[in-house]
């Protein structure tokens, strides 16, 4: 109970911990229901309520569903993020290329001064899926590379990034589960998301030949969404795993590697010195990734056009009827799911159930992810989930935000109407 209790605590207590700039608190509508964890049905219903009064009284002060920009938050001490540039890249020409380099946990400080230019926080280096996701994220954004999923997240939190675009499932490979862990850990929103094709280059250092092939590096899941198609090209090299595409990239031009080829993007190849030997080597023609993208604050949900909705709860009660319960909310309501993932309870995973004829038996606990159609300011979204609450030890919205709705092309590169674009 008193696990359970420290759970349920309300969210935002410590202002500058959520990543508030002192100057920014004025005029800033929290939507109430989002990031925060509420008691029963009345508190579902008087916050509702709250929200739908302060978006109907403060409407002429939103943008595209933005709480229009106030005055940027200072510096805490005037430290700035300096990245080191990479000084020149070897194998594939002799121009010196002045990229950023990746975030790492000691570079994170301070908030920087607020510059006029949005600035994006990914996974990978420059040449990555999740830049050119950033880039159709947010146009004419400023890309910050990052080492590791963890220090996007807080880069977003200590202000030096003002968003994070990060991948959570493909089409293909499924999901992203520590990407879902860290959603859990951190106090971030999702305000949009993302839907990238992925479209996949052989690469290799100018001059080599297919022929003097050995070995293909990249990410493991590229390396097997593209298994039957370098089968198919008669190759006899070895496939080993590296840490993202790009950086497979990156590896093979600073090392001039001219036995090895890597799997990315047609931008790492540029980016890189790389000549392409093959274009478009995925197997499935329909391998595309989804994105969320993260932000300090949530935006204010609408009736408008499409949104979606994405939650995690949890239960302590045995049975599967819980969970049956928890989904027929929606479906009474005509709510469609469009995803649900279970993941172990850190804090709890083990049950265990004591039966006097048969034993001690162990049973997994799970927090439940589910992903539905509906917005916040819809009353039977605000319903369905005062109902789940009743049947939950456990309830967070993580973010209600519109849906990508540019078609699914191949070759597409359309950017997102997203209300938190601007």
């Amino acid at each position: 109970m008193a696990a359970a209790s420290m759970i349920r605590a309300p969210v935002g207590q410590n202002s500058r911990l959520a990543g508030h700039a002192p100057g920014r608190g004025g005029g800033v509508v929290r939507c109430s229901l989002q990031g925060a964890v509420v008691g029963g049905r009345a508190e579902w219903q008087s916050s509702c309520a709250v929200l739908s009064s302060k978006v109907a009284a403060l409407g002429a002060h939103f943008v595209n569903g933005h709480v229009a920009p106030s005055a940027p938050a200072p510096p805490q001490n005037g430290a700035v993020l300096d990245l080191v540039p990479v000084s020149s890249i070897t194998g594939g020409g002799d121009v010196a290329r002045n990229l950023p380099q990746p975030l790492r946990i000691a570079d994170l400080s301070p908030a920087p001064m607020h510059g006029s230019q949005l600035r994006v926080a990914y996974q990978g280096v420059p040449g990555a899926y999740s830049e050119k996701a950033a880039g159709k994220a947010y146009p004419g954004c400023d890309a910050i590379p990052c080492d590791q999923f963890e220090v996007a997240f807080q880069a977003v939190e200590l202000w030096i990034a003002d968003r994070a675009v990060l991948p959570v499932e493909n089409s293909l490979g499924g999901s992203i589960h520590r990407n879902y862990d860290l959603l859990l850990r951190h106090r971030l929103h999702i305000v949009g998301e993302v839907q990238l094709p992925v479209h996949h280059c052989l690469m290799a250092l100018p001059g080599v030949r297919k022929e003097c092939l050995t070995r293909v590096i990249s990410h493991p899941q590229a390396l097997a969404q593209c298994e039957h198609t370098l089968t198919a090209m008669g190759l006899n090299v070895v496939r080993e795993a590296f840490d993202d595409t790009a950086g497979a990239a990156e590896y093979v031009a600073a090392n001039g590697l001219r036995d090895t080829a890597a799997i990315a993007s047609s931008r790492a190849a540029e980016l890189y010195g790389m000549e392409v030997l093959a274009d478009g080597i995925q197997d499935d023609c329909g391998n595309v990734t989804r994105f969320v993208m993260l932000a300090r604050e949530p935006v204010v949900p609408r009736t408008d056009r499409p949104f979606k909705t994405s939650i995690v709860f949890a239960h302590d009660r045995e049975g599967t009827s819980v969970l049956f319960k928890v989904l027929s909310a929606f479906a009474f309501r005509d709510i469609s799911l469009t995803k649900i993932e279970s993941r172990p309870h850190r804090h709890r995973p083990i049950r265990l159930v004591d039966d006097a004829n048969v034993g001690t038996a162990k049973h997994f606990e799970y927090m439940f992810y589910v992903d539905f159609q509906a917005s916040l300011a819809e009353p039977r979204a605000q319903n369905a989930l005062a109902e789940v609450q009743e049947y939950t030890s456990f309830l967070r919205v993580l973010g209600s935000y519109p849906m990508d709705m540019t078609p699914m092309t191949a070759g597409s590169s359309s950017t997102i109407s997203s209300s938190d674009s601007s």
